[in-house]
């Protein structure tokens, strides 16, 4: 999930909101001072067109002047008129009474209200209500994309089972009830199609193993020994491919990943096993000062073949261009221990080295793929196209990784990342 805070869709819906309630207020206040500032003047400019006249009992005039007003703050209004005598007087028109209840602060507040300080301030308080009545329905929405998020990620990855809970009658809904039907029918359709290849490969065994018994029965003439050893081959080849059909359909098959599929774990030292597929293929073994015993939680068989397979692929593809000096071997295992960073756990590092062309950088990471072979590569040369894949599959099993890069050799190398117990 991302977690910048650019990268939040609730986030950036709630921004939205907030600055379209700050921009709304900025252009109301605006729009309100305007209007007070125009009240303001029109007051002025009136009062100041009047006059202010004073009469005695008599009815004559004793003084007049222009209205010209002067707030006197907490008291009102006052004129100044001068008399004709040369006296000056200032006539007051003081603020009119407060309602009989109205609390004594209600004037006050009313008028700081009126001025812009007040003004600001109230428009400031509307807006952090409605940023903050704003955010859960923003969040709440929000959320539930985050999880139909989640959940296609985790979909992505490969775990078919993976279902999103159905909340409401929005789009949101309805798009978790479409995705749920459309993982359903995907999760269905696979798993029918890997159980008929497994179920097909499992048939074809009857059929390969009658035609060794054939073979068998054909006799030992020298005539036909070519074609008997390469009959033979193809069944071999046959056999090595419906086996490995048959692992990797179950490696593949996510319900299957309890110990009724590949057997129960168990504690295996990998520095052991690597030592007698070595013995087996010829291979020379590299054991790191103090990588003795290596132990990994894991399955014996499906290590074994993860080694095995590693060491096939480079007895196979691995053969130097030049013969290599006497007692030095075309294919060399190497082990080590790796300390782990941080509060991790240490790992076993498993390498395979060969001698042979290597593997071109922009092909390491298809040659994981079932059933790729490099360009170039025979037939001939044996193998079907599954020994990295199911080392892949084998290694993800575990905990670990799998990569290919440049050996010193010049050949390819496969680096194997095991988590150790």
């Amino acid at each position: 999930m991302n977690s910048r805070l650019g990268q939040k869709l609730y986030l950036r819906i709630w921004a939205a909101i907030v600055l379209a309630v700050a921009v709304l207020t900025l252009v109301v206040g605006w729009l309100w001072q305007l209007a007070l500032d125009r009240e303001r003047q029109q007051n002025e400019s009136r009062l100041a067109e009047r006059e202010i006249i004073l009469r005695d009992a008599a009815g004559e005039v004793v003084g007049q002047a222009p209205a010209r007003a002067v707030r006197v703050p907490g008291e009102g209004w006052e004129f100044q008129v001068i008399m004709r005598d040369g006296q000056t007087l200032y006539v007051q028109l003081p603020r009119p009474p407060r309602p009989a209840g109205a609390p004594p602060s209600s004037r006050r507040t009313q008028a700081w209200l009126q001025s812009p300080p007040g003004f600001a301030w109230t428009l400031g308080l509307v807006g952090l209500a409605v940023a903050l009545g704003a955010y859960p329905i923003v969040r709440r929405l929000t959320k539930r994309l985050e999880g139909l998020q989640k959940g296609v990620e985790r979909w992505g990855d490969g775990d078919l089972s993976t279902r999103l809970p159905v909340q409401g009658h929005d789009e949101v809904a309805f798009l978790a009830e479409r995705f749920n039907a459309s993982a359903e029918r995907v999760q269905s359709l696979l798993l029918s199609h890997k159980t008929l290849l497994a179920n097909a490969s499992h048939e074809l065994r009857s059929p390969l193993a009658r035609i060794r018994m054939g073979l068998e029965l054909l006799g030992r003439d020298p005539s036909t020994a070519v074609q008997r050893a390469e009959i033979s081959r193809s069944i071999e080849e046959l056999d090595q491919l419906i086996d490995e059909i048959l692992l990797a359909s179950r490696l593949d098959m996510r319900d299957a990943n309890d110990a009724s599929a590949v057997g129960p774990t168990e504690e295996i030292d990998l520095v052991g096993l690597a030592a007698e597929e070595c013995a087996r293929t010829g291979a020379d073994l590299e054991i790191a000062s103090g990588a003795t015993p290596v132990l990994v939680q894991g399955h014996a068989r499906l290590l074994r073949r993860l080694v095995r397979n590693l060491l096939e692929n480079a007895r196979r593809y691995g053969t130097p261009a030049e013969p290599l000096p006497e007692g030095q071997a075309a294919v060399s295992l190497g082990i080590q221990v790796e300390p782990p960073a941080g509060a991790g756990v240490a790992h076993a590092v498993l390498t395979v080295d060969d001698h042979g062309p290597g593997v071109p950088p922009a092909l390491r990471s298809r040659i994981f793929e079932p059933f790729y072979r490099l360009p170039g590569a025979s037939e001939r040369e044996g193998g079907v196209g599954l020994g990295l894949s199911l080392v892949r599959s084998i290694a993800q099993r575990h905990g670990g990784s799998v990569r290919c890069e440049a050996a010193a050799s010049g050949g390819a190398r496969f680096v194997v990342t095991l988590p150790l117990t």
